[in-house]
């Protein structure tokens, strides 16, 4: 429990940088708006076709058009996290990023997320793959794998938009701060899940009696509660990318900002009496 309420005051951190910039919780909204537009564009022919329901052989061409979703939509994922990254960075230099400059940090390094776009829809596919074609056992098998994936890449992004480098180097890179930094670099997950569930439970009760309640009263109340757990979703997303961001500048020896003063991120991975770093 040390680890996670550990998160929690270096979530509180994070806010006061997202505080300073508020407009970065654009970035997560654009990234929700492209995705839902890139998925109805592929949805949209399929379904007006009436092919939608032959899922079961869906041949060659089928294989290469879900491929070609899974790219697209891991790259416009990864884009907007790498633009959030950088302006996260950019406050921690003392710097004051915008919109703008977040943009343009992402598009400069096209290159690097392209590749690390394809590698994610590739690994996503054999993961989904083994789970539908092992029964319970693929579905145990994929669900470790995708821990253990998410946890090991967890740094990739901050360090392709930083350092600059090629995807080989910089999975290598992270798994390397992952050794120092596992704990923490699980708690934090687990953390922001919990936070994000404390913060979408009043919507999921919001929902709940206004279904129960019925008519006007219950379209009103999803509607309510629907806004309320994407507006969760959104700053939950830009905190975890201001995290990630301050967890790779601690990892790689750089300052973590005075937005961190308040509880000091190197404090978070202290050496323990008898022990080892980020153990």
């Amino acid at each position: 429990m040390g680890r996670i309420s550990r998160t929690i005051e270096l979530a509180k951190a994070s806010w006061q940088v997202l505080k300073a910039d508020k407009e970065l919780i654009i970035l997560p909204i654009l990234s929700l708006v492209a995705t839902m537009a890139v998925a109805a564009s592929f949805l949209a022919p399929i379904l007006l076709s009436g092919e939608g329901t032959n899922i079961e052989d869906p041949g060659t061409v089928g294989y290469v058009l879900l491929f070609v979703a899974y790219v697209v939509l891991a790259f416009i994922t990864i884009f907007f996290n790498a633009a959030l990254v950088h302006a996260a960075n950019e406050r921690l230099d003392g710097g004051d990023p915008t919109i703008g400059s977040a943009l343009r940090g992402a598009a400069g390094r096209v290159h690097r997320i392209l590749p690390w776009a394809l590698v994610s829809a590739t690994v996503s596919i054999v993961l989904r793959a083994i789970e539908e074609r092992a029964g319970i056992v693929g579905r145990i098998v994929s669900g470790i794998a995708g821990i253990a994936w998410s946890l090991v890449t967890f740094l990739v992004i901050p360090v392709l938009v930083i350092e600059d480098i090629g995807v080989v180097d910089a999975v290598k890179r992270s798994g390397a701060m992952f050794k120092r930094t596992w704990g923490e670099n699980m708690a934090s997950q687990v953390g922001f899940g919990l936070l994000g569930f404390l913060a979408m439970l009043p919507a999921l009760l919001i929902g709940a009696a206004a279904v129960a309640a019925g008519g006007a009263v219950a379209f009103f109340g999803i509607v309510v509660a629907v806004l309320w757990v994407l507006t969760v979703a959104m700053v939950l997303s830009a905190l975890s990318g201001i995290f990630q961001t301050a967890l790779y500048r601690y990892a790689a020896g750089m300052d973590t900002g005075t937005a961190f003063g308040s509880q000091d991120l190197g404090a978070a991975f202290a050496p323990k009496p008898g022990g080892r770093t980020g153990g």
